[in-house]
């Protein structure tokens, strides 16, 4: 199993660096992961909604390079359905029951995702109506990924 996270911006601050690298190493029982980290489209500081959409296109451009064939594919975004962690769980089992070798996520960036991307997705997730930093978010999904495998492989983390 392979799980790949795409994911706009650079991780600044050691301690989410820290946590990230921890999760990463404890999934590598699970899975090969990587995160694979792209550079958002800089915009003037009051982007037009037209501006706004070439940034998104452009980025979704990036994207869906780095998208490994064969992969399922969640995008995080507003619109995306909430899932409790033995749902999510159950998302991932029934990915590789049906013969996905490669789960692929994506972060957009701070104006999200291009729908390009949300039509390529098989799976659009939300973790909350609440809005959460991009960096945070990764240690987040990294963690309810680690969990969701866990609880799979009948694990003792979730309780």
């Amino acid at each position: 199993m392979n799980v790949t996270i795409i994911a706009l911006g650079k991780l600044k601050e050691k301690y989410l660096r820290d946590a990230i690298d921890e999760y990463t190493k404890r999934l590598s029982a699970y899975a090969k992961t990587e995160i694979i980290e792209l550079n958002p489209v800089r915009l003037s500081d009051n982007p037009s909604d037209a501006e706004i959409s070439n940034a998104l296109e452009k980025e979704a451009e990036e994207i869906a390079k780095r998208i490994p064939n064969n992969s399922y594919i969640f995008a995080l975004c507003i619109e995306g359905k909430e899932k409790s962690s033995e749902a999510f769980a159950e998302a991932i089992k029934t990915v590789t029951l049906n013969g996905k070798s490669n789960i692929v996520f994506i972060i957009g960036s701070s104006f999200g995702l291009s729908p390009k991307i949300k039509a390529l997705a098989d799976n659009k997730l939300s973790f909350s109506p609440m809005t959460f930093p991009h960096q945070l978010m990764r240690v987040m999904l990294l963690e309810q990924i680690y969990r969701a495998f866990q609880i799979n492989n009948n694990g003792k983390y979730h309780k």
